[in-house]
């Protein structure tokens, strides 16, 4: 398994911290009863923010392997595996 650096990993978990208080803010709007198409645009903006912190973990995870290519713990195939069960 590769251990991604905390310092990298930093603006994901922003981009995930913000994510998470959007989700609050649709549950209230759901809650509140609000248009359909405000609370569609707050979901694909959620979505788009989880799928962007995903794509960003496989880049941390593609470079630290670049870098330690010996390590041998995460092979193409997987990469690719990860990649795509974003898509």
């Amino acid at each position: 398994m590769v251990q991604l650096d905390p310092q990298e990993m930093e603006a994901v978990v922003r981009r995930l911290k913000r994510a998470q208080g959007q989700i609050g803010g649709i549950v209230k709007m759901i809650e509140e009863g609000r248009d359909c198409q405000d609370i569609v645009n707050q979901l694909a903006a959620v979505s788009k923010a989880v799928d962007r912190a995903g794509f960003a973990t496989i880049a941390v995870g593609l470079r630290k392997c670049m870098a330690e290519p010996d390590n041998g713990e995460l092979d193409v195939a997987t990469m690719e595996k990860m990649f795509l069960s974003l898509a």
